[in-house]
């Protein structure tokens, strides 16, 4: 425990060794999510969902707007 009170003597230390921790963590994660979108676009680019979600959504509409006509005004 004496390294511990040795190395961490200040306040004023502990508070800038966690702020450049906290730095480090909150640019360590946004470097991962960046990583983490470009990889799934990249794949949903190459997979082409995008015609399968636009019948979905199509239906969706379609089933709405027949069972409630009233909507379109």
């Amino acid at each position: 425990m004496e390294k511990h009170e040795q190395i961490y003597s200040s306040r004023k230390q502990i508070f800038f060794n966690n702020f450049l921790g906290g730095i480090a963590w909150a640019l360590g994660a946004t470097v991962g999510i960046t990583i983490i979108i470009v990889i799934i676009g990249f794949i949903l680019k190459n997979v082409d969902l995008i015609p399968f979600f636009g019948k979905f959504v199509s239906g969706i509409l379609t089933f709405v707007l027949q069972n409630n006509p009233n909507l379109i005004k």
